[in-house]
Parts: C-alpha cells; structure tokens; sequence
C-alpha cells in the first residue's frame, strides 16, 4: 500500500473510531432510560438494537467494582464480616458465576417455554437491569461513614430498593426479550432458577469426579514408581 493510500485511508479509520465510541457512550447513557422506562426500554434495546454487548460487560464489571468496593469501604458498622476474612476473588466468583449460569439456563430452557430470546439478548438484559444496584450503592458507601448504627434503618432500606429494583428490571427484561406476559415470565423464572440449580449440581458431580480420577492416577503413579525404582 502506498503513502497517498495510507493517509487517504487515515480519516475513514478515525470516523469509525469515533463513530464507535460515540456508539458505545450512547449505549451506556441508555441504561439510565431502561431503568426509568423499563418496558420501553428493554423491548428497544434488543429489538431496536439500542443496547451494546461492551455496555453491558461494563455494567457487569461496575456491578463487582461496586460490590468490592462495598466490602472494603463500608463503615465497620454495616459490615457483618470483618475484612481481613474477606475473599475478594471467592466474593466475585460468587456473584459472577451464578449470573452467568442462570442466563445459561434462561436460555436453555427458553425453547421449552417458546422464548423468542437469544443467549447475547438475555445476558444484555440481565447486565442492564443491575444498574441500579450501582447507582445505589455507590453512594451508600460514603452515607455509611456519616450516619449512625441507629440511623441504620434509612441504610437498609435504600439498600433493599436497589435490590428490588434490580428484580423487578431483570422480571421485565427477559419478558421483554421473551415476549412473554406476567405469568409466564413468572413460571419461566421458577423454571430458570430450578434449571440453574441442576447445573451447578452437574457441574460439582463433574469437578468431583475429575478430583477423584485425578488422585486415582496420581496414586497409581505414585505407587508404580515406588515399586519400580
């Protein structure tokens, strides 16, 4: 490729630069009008394609970033185990291993239930309806270190409404990925945890079985090389 062809080039890969992160800021700005208008919102963001996958792994990282943060940060008063038995890594796994295993299992089962949702639109639905867990919580973490233990009342329940919050958008989210009512959504969520508890089951019946054939062979190794030097 020649010089002239090389600086002709340089302005068209600069726009789609630009063009992708302005992409990608709108996206994340359209996660304060999901939350808002959730109905709307979700229906827009997988069926209009409003939404962004690198949006919603932002806001699944913001949603441990904050969950860490909590853990480290919080007053000592609202913490019910001290940090230094704290497991940062075991903390994230715990919440990022579940989530993901539970759009697994949405996902499939939604052929069971007639879901019109694909794993991507299910994970994106699932990651925008946390928003309002960092909305929240961020916040709480300075309010802990200015009110009281008996002013704990005004701390757990903004910490509730996060939590319902995030509820409530992932019930609607994936009614509107599914294109499901109420009920169904409803049932399909039952489903879903149900089908996410068989696979964490499997999962642990097959890492104990690896463990258990992983020390039958380091056994027998062991023993064959004792007995043969």
């Amino acid at each position: 490729m020649s010089n002239a062809e090389s600086l002709s080039n340089a302005p068209v890969e600069a726009e789609k630069s630009s063009t992708g992160w302005q992409r990608y800021k709108s996206t994340l700005r359209y996660g304060l009008y999901v939350i808002l208008h959730p109905f709307d919102g979700f229906w827009d963001l997988v069926h209009e394609k409003r939404g962004s996958l690198l949006a919603a792994h932002t806001f699944l990282f913001l949603f441990l970033l904050t969950y860490v943060l909590k853990l480290m940060l919080t007053n000592f008063q609202f913490v019910m185990t001290p940090i230094q038995y704290i497991n940062i890594y075991e903390r994230c796994a715990s919440l990022l291993l579940p989530f993901l295993i539970l759009c697994l299992a949405n996902w499939s089962l939604s052929t069971l239930f007639d879901g019109k949702g694909r794993f991507k639109d299910i994970y994106m639905a699932m990651c925008y309806a946390l928003v309002p867990y960092v909305l929240i919580q961020l916040p709480l973490i300075l309010l802990s270190h200015m009110i009281s233990f008996d002013e704990a009342s005004y701390y757990s329940v903004l910490m509730s409404i996060s939590v319902i919050w995030c509820v409530f958008l992932a019930f609607v989210g994936l009614m509107q990925v599914h294109d499901y009512g109420p009920g169904k959504t409803l049932v399909f969520l039952f489903a879903t945890i149900f089908g996410a508890l068989v696979i964490i089951f499997l999962l642990l019946v097959f890492f104990s079985l690896l463990s258990d054939a992983v020390g039958f062979f380091v056994s027998l190794y062991r023993e064959a090389s004792f007995r043969l030097y």
